[in-house]
């Protein structure tokens, strides 16, 4: 980052700080959130960190979590004068600031400087300083990277480690993903070595499910996984009535799509679900073929090359008919992939 220097500096005071990230956090976003604040702490500033919407009850053991203020219509007030008072904000996880939803324009019209810490494609230009690398796999090691290039690596405690390792854990699928390099594996090694407890997040993070969440999965591998060879593809859909009979909580879904990408011979897994007002959209894929390319071609969406996500606008069945009608445009492609 060539304004660390910069941003140090203007960090080298204590100052009113506000960290937010994406709607719906998962790990890496509230994970990096958490460890930021906490060294940001550590160096005596306020720190206030707010979620655009909430997050899911596994992540709730990370330190910090009691102090987060995750925003909804009632605390809409509380939101916009910590936004108004701080002197910067962090924005982390997220390239554009239409990622963070109701607090958008309240962001955007801050008068604080604003710091974009992120590793999705084509980040929308509001920041003044900016930390992005598409090549990292989280978040959370690019606010690691930021630390230890103030040469405040001392800082981190086991807290801080916690969150982080937590946020690249999860971002490289348990270091099993495409993006797991040598580096991410030094990166983990040395937030071990600070505290951080692998067998420990791992099992919070990966093993801690309702036993509603449970059988959501069993009945969506059961009925709604549905495989289309022709194509690589395989798609799962929900409806919200669906979600409702399982008592769908915020997390209750995430990975879902993942065991679509697990089934042998498929290149794409696409998972859409409905739930209130709004058709959802998460796409993943192998190889060369990117679902960032089609998600923002087609569903208002984006990210990484093979994870990525977007919304609908059409009804649900619209939607399902929609991606459907996709796939021979890019059969081709699915089909190239070794």
């Amino acid at each position: 980052m060539e304004q660390a220097q910069a941003l140090k500096a203007f960090l080298d005071q204590p100052r009113r700080i506000v960290v937010t990230t994406h709607h719906k956090p998962d790990a890496d976003a509230l994970g990096s959130s958490l460890g930021l604040a906490g060294y940001l702490k550590k160096k005596g500033h306020q720190v206030q960190v707010i979620t655009p919407s909430d997050y899911p009850n596994f992540l709730s053991w990370m330190p910090g979590n009691e102090e987060v203020i995750a925003y909804e219509p009632a605390k809409a007030a509380l939101v916009a004068n910590k936004i108004k008072e701080a002197e910067i904000i962090f924005c982390l996880d997220f390239s554009a600031l239409s990622r963070i939803y109701d607090m958008a324009d309240m962001v955007r019209q801050a008068s604080a400087k604003k710091v974009m810490i992120d590793h999705h494609l084509e980040p929308e230009d509001f920041a003044e300083f900016v930390q992005w690398n598409v090549n990292a796999a989280s978040t959370a090691q690019l606010v690691y990277q930021l630390i230890i290039e103030f040469g405040e690596r001392a800082i981190i405690d086991t807290d801080i480690a916690s969150c982080l390792y937590a946020g690249l854990m999860t971002d490289t699928g348990g270091f099993r993903h495409s993006n797991t390099h040598h580096e991410e594996f030094l990166i983990a090694s040395d937030l071990v070595s600070l505290g951080a407890n692998p067998s420990r997040i791992s099992k919070l993070v990966y093993e801690t499910n309702t036993l509603e969440r449970l059988r959501l999965t069993g009945f969506v591998l059961s009925e709604k996984l549905v495989v289309l060879p022709e194509y690589k593809t395989a798609y799962i859909t929900l409806t919200d009535e669906e979600l409702r009979r399982f008592s769908s909580q915020t997390g209750d879904t995430e990975g879902l799509v993942n065991y679509g990408l697990s089934i042998q011979g498929i290149k794409m897994a696409a998972f859409i679900y409905k739930r209130k007002e709004d058709v959802k959209l998460s796409f993943r894929s192998l190889g060369s073929f990117s679902v960032s390319d089609l998600s923002r071609a087609h569903f208002e969406g984006g990210g990484h090359k093979n994870a990525a996500g977007g919304q609908s606008k059409l009804s649900l069945e619209e939607t399902i008919q929609k991606f459907l009608k996709l796939l021979p445009t890019y059969k081709e492609q699915l089909n190239a992939i070794d």
